[in-house]
């Protein structure tokens, strides 16, 4: 019993198979493949949703997929430019935007004629 409620950190997921996958690659979903969302019809959205594992380990994974995505995307490359850095500058100017909105909002100019 205890076996089924272990965590299994570090490990590679349940779909990977190292003979049929080749090197593994943080960036690659290995479960069953589904639909693209971007290929979807307005009446299939309700069902794609279902068919999706709303755990916390879920949303954990793929917050680490899209990550190791930018990085080998924008940060990794021979000859990455600039633009991971201004990703950077701009998601943190948005997190402190939304950290200090409450200070901020009594600061708006409003026209009294």
């Amino acid at each position: 019993m205890a076996e089924k409620f272990q965590l299994k950190l570090g490990g590679y997921p349940a779909g990977y198979d190292a003979a049929k996958h080749g090197p593994y690659d943080p960036a690659r979903y290995y479960g069953k493949p589904d639909t693209s969302f971007l290929d979807l019809k307005l009446n299939e959205i309700p069902s794609w949703f279902s068919r999706r594992q709303k755990t916390p380990q879920a949303f954990a994974a793929a917050c680490s997929r899209a990550f190791w995505r930018w990085q080998h995307k924008y940060v990794q490359p021979r000859r990455s430019g600039v633009a991971p850095f201004f990703q950077v500058v701009f998601a943190g100017m948005i997190g402190f935007y939304v950290l200090n909105y409450s200070k901020l909002r009594h600061h708006k100019n409003y026209k009294f004629h």
